[in-house]
């Protein structure tokens, strides 16, 4: 006879909730590999005490740093830049506060370049030869005849024919004298005249400094200068310097968002422009200028997009020479890592991460994960080891922005070859004006809109729970951070930008789907020294096949420079498998038409039609991927250290856009050793544990059940860990009745609501809680006749939770799937589930014109709850 475990269920009598600290120093400590926070402040307004304790609560909580950053766009009340703005002394004082109690807690501190974005510094005006420079232009029609302007301007005036509309004959372009004459037979024409001066843009929510900053020439010296010179003048005390040294932390600069009405320019650029590309730049003017990034006229001819690419490589080797390079060594000299966005403008990121210590992407401004993927490839080109994501920042999310949220996405952006995540942000706690709960670097936004998420930290409920998402970071960044990137394919691009959502559709669409992975590369990762060819492989991710396609920035024309069709066909000759994609018969300039006959006629070459091409290809040339499954929205990342291999699995989403449902198949995984045993790694709590495998050979096959923006890890190596074996019984009960106590977090302080519940029903569908955010503790009882094990599984939970059974607390639960394996005495067993939310539905009613027009938040412990009994 089958002997039966009997479940009675029960609502539990009210019992005090422990109340000791939610964090406490002696907690388990987390690899140093976790994520930052970028740390908002209103100037140098701000308590070297209180800046002390928000070392002590983000280190507390389990993460790896802060990232200081002069930004307050919520503020609107004069911050006193003169007295408390970036680089005054009590600025510096509460930097220096924030670096010596860093050290002593073991996290890092990092500093933006200048106050707020782009950088910036003061001491400078518009038209200094530091600043941002524009190109200034006029267009006057004309019949007949026109005498340019006596008064030349930085070039000399052009005039032009208009064949049609804004198209305009290149043969006719002619330059023109000081106050000369001239006089046209027929047609329409057009009198162009050019200066160049200072775009006089300011750095993002100022004033942050007393005189104003103004935003830097990115592509001269003298921009670059002016930073450095800034920083030794108002920021680099003895002190400072040494703590800066101590701590080993970064540099930062954001995206290039230099902005003007007119077309970003440098002074000289026509001179870097003749000696860079041999060719005269002032002929070009008239389809150059782009006023806000619009241009307004093209030539009659294929030398448009030719002279606009030609104009921005020379503009992002300027970027890379004249900023990136110096900036680089400047930290170095500091002690620091130089960690930046490299993108913004039509530059080649790909370059731009080859020379930064750290490249940084962006979770709102970049549109797929191809766009994470260009730098991540370039990042392990050249050997470096991370490729940070300013992380979360949500547009209207500020108050509202759950945990749930910020791991499906950081679950996909981690796919794309992510591995440091800096959260958006940290927020100090006051500022002049704010209103309850604080200060808040974006909300609200520019004075009444919702905002930017978000303003992490003791302000929000769910920072009770912090400890176990830095944790899962953590871990998660560890495995990530470990050995070096392998992939299968690497597709060529022809120019290196990112944040601009083209990547590789067949990848995309087909590829990835079933397991293949990729990379990018161009000439400048092409030009490493690590791009070499090793037993058939390319590079450190040991690439199996480059694809070549035309130009998916101008409409797949059939071009690449010459000197980087030769490195294709240096690889090929070398044993690289290449794809070449369409027909290159119309290949342009000339000098690349022997360069691809001499490509396309080598055995390791296959030329097909389009895209739909490539997996016979891959078939043909013997190249397979390293990970196999069937069609799903699974993604993988595989890094290997020696023999040891170290795979991150999401079920993710390529765009945001993109709908996915849970995955639950086998996969196919390749390793470097032969006799290496699958480890799954919790990354929530820390533990490790077997999983049931079929190997063959250097393939291993396991099971992955994910749901939407849920990931894996799983560690390959000799060290093997206990199979979890379960059978669970006939006996479950779903848990309906529960007793309710609720933290109402409101400006006057914590109220408290007790209620009971018959059957879980989110907050705002309960009369006493419909407006409440804060801190719920259900509490239940589960009564068994024997002791046993068992899952309880949460349901759906809003938004973070904790739980404990008889007393004691659980290791971490997984935020996305909410279910704690417990243990349960003979007898009465209490059950209480924590559950923290987001502080949106409160502010509803507190700051109505800010936030009256979001939908409230359906909060709680939503369930279904189930206890499901195994042996």
């Amino acid at each position: 006879m089958k002997r039966r475990t009997v479940l009675a269920i029960g609502a539990a009598a009210a019992l005090p909730w422990p109340s000791a600290p939610a964090f406490a120093h002696g907690a388990e400590p987390l690899p140093s590999t976790g994520a930052k926070f970028r740390w908002w402040w209103p100037h140098g307004l701000v308590d070297p005490a209180e800046i002390a304790r928000e070392v002590d609560q983000v280190a507390d909580a389990g993460f790896a740093g802060l990232e200081i950053q002069d930004v307050h766009h919520s503020v609107r009340v004069d911050l006193d830049a003169a007295g408390h703005g970036w680089g005054t002394q009590p600025w510096r004082d509460a930097v220096e506060t924030a670096l010596r109690q860093a050290r002593r807690r073991g996290i890092t501190i990092d500093l933006a370049v200048g106050p707020s974005w782009p950088a910036a510094v003061p001491g400078i005006t518009p038209d200094d030869q530091a600043a941002a420079k524009e190109l200034v232009h006029t267009v006057t029609p004309f019949t007949g005849s026109v005498t340019a302007p006596s008064d030349a301007g930085t070039y000399p005036a052009q005039v032009a024919r208009i064949v049609t509309g804004t198209t305009l004959d290149p043969a006719s372009v002619r330059t023109l004298s000081p106050g000369e004459t001239v006089t046209v037979a027929e047609g329409n024409w057009l009198l162009f005249t050019y200066t160049v001066r200072g775009s006089g843009q300011e750095p993002e929510g100022g004033p942050h400094t007393d005189p104003d900053s103004y935003v830097v020439d990115h592509f001269s010296k003298a921009g670059t200068r002016a930073v450095i010179d800034a920083w030794n003048e108002l920021i680099l005390t003895r002190s400072i310097r040494k703590l800066l040294r101590d701590a080993g932390g970064d540099l930062f600069e954001d995206s290039l968002e230099l902005e003007s009405d007119w077309t970003i320019w440098t002074p000289g650029l026509d001179a870097e422009f003749a000696k860079r590309t041999g060719t005269d730049l002032l002929p070009l003017l008239p389809i150059l200028i782009n006023p806000k990034g619009k241009y307004l006229y093209s030539y009659a001819s294929d030398d448009t997009n030719h002279a606009r690419d030609a104009l921005n490589q020379v503009l992002s080797d300027l970027y890379h020479e004249n900023h990136l390079i110096p900036l680089r060594d400047f930290a170095h000299s500091l002690g620091l890592k130089l960690r930046a966005q490299p993108y913004g403008l039509a530059t080649d990121a790909i370059r731009s991460a080859t020379l930064l210590d750290v490249a940084e992407s962006e979770s709102l401004g970049f549109k797929n994960l191809d766009d994470y993927r260009v730098l991540a490839s370039a990042r392990d080109m050249a050997g470096k080891k991370v490729l940070s994501c300013e992380a979360a920042a949500y547009a209207n999310g500020a108050y509202s922005t759950t945990w749930n949220k910020v791991l499906q996405t950081m679950g996909s952006v981690f796919a794309g070859g992510v591995n440091q995540a800096v959260l958006h942000g940290f927020a100090y706690s006051d500022a002049p004006g704010a209103a309850w709960p604080g200060f808040a670097a974006f909300s609200p936004y520019n004075g009444n809109g919702i905002g930017y998420a978000e303003a992490w930290g003791p302000r929000q409920p769910t920072w009770r729970h912090a400890r176990d998402i830095a944790g899962w970071f953590a871990r998660t960044q560890d495995a990530l951070q470990n050995g070096t990137a392998r992939a299968d394919l690497a597709f060529f691009r022809q120019k290196g930008w990112t944040a601009t959502g083209i990547g590789a559709p067949w990848a995309t669409n087909d590829g990835i789907p079933i397991g293949w992975t990729h990379g990018f590369v161009d000439e400048a990762s092409l030009a490493l020294p690590a791009a070499e060819i090793r037993a058939g492989r390319l590079g450190p991710p040991r690439y199996k096949a480059l694809i070549l396609d035309g130009d998916a920035f101008r409409g797949k024309d059939h071009t690449l420079s010459v000197r980087a069709g030769r490195q294709i066909l240096a690889l090929a000759r070398k044993g690289l498998p290449t794809i070449v994609i369409g027909n290159w018969s119309d290949v342009h300039p000339a000098a690349l038409q022997p360069i691809l006959a001499d490509l396309l006629a080598l055995p390791v070459v296959r030329n097909v039609t389009d895209q739909t091409g490539i997996p016979a290809a891959l078939e043909e040339l013997g190249v397979k991927r390293d990970v196999e499954y069937q069609r799903s929205t699974l993604m993988t990342v595989r890094r290997v250290d020696g023999d040891e291999d170290h795979y991150y699995l999401a079920n993710a989403r390529h765009a945001e856009n993109r709908n996915i449902t849970a995955i639950d198949h086998d996969v196919w995984l390749t390793t470097a050793s032969r006799s290496s045993v699958p480890v799954v790694v919790n990354a929530w709590t820390g533990s490790r544990q077997g999983i049931a495998f079929e190997r063959d050979g250097h393939r291993v096959r396991v099971r992955v059940a994910l749901l939407p923006g849920q990931s894996l890890l799983l560690a390959f190596s000799k060290r093997r860990a206990e199979i979890p074996s379960r059978t669970f019984t006939d006996i479950s009960a779903q848990l309906t009745d529960w007793e309710l106590e609720v933290e109402d977090w409101q400006p006057t302080g914590v109220t408290t609501h007790a209620v009971t519940l018959t059957g879980l029903l989110p907050w705002s569908s309960i009369p006493e809680l419909t407006d409440v955010s804060g801190i719920g503790r259900y509490r239940t009882t589960v009564t068994v006749p024997a002791a046993t094990k068992a899952l309880l599984e949460l349901g759906k939970v809003v938004d973070t939770c904790r739980v404990r059974v008889n007393g004691r607390l659980l290791p971490a639960v997984d935020v996305l799937q909410p279910v704690a394996d417990i243990t349960l005495k003979r007898g009465v067993n209490t059950i209480e589930v924590e559950v923290a939310t987001t502080l949106l539905n409160r502010l509803r009613t507190t700051s109505p014109a800010v936030f009256g027009i979001a939908a409230r938040q359906q909060y709680g412990l939503l369930g279904p709850v189930t206890v499901r009994s195994y042996r």
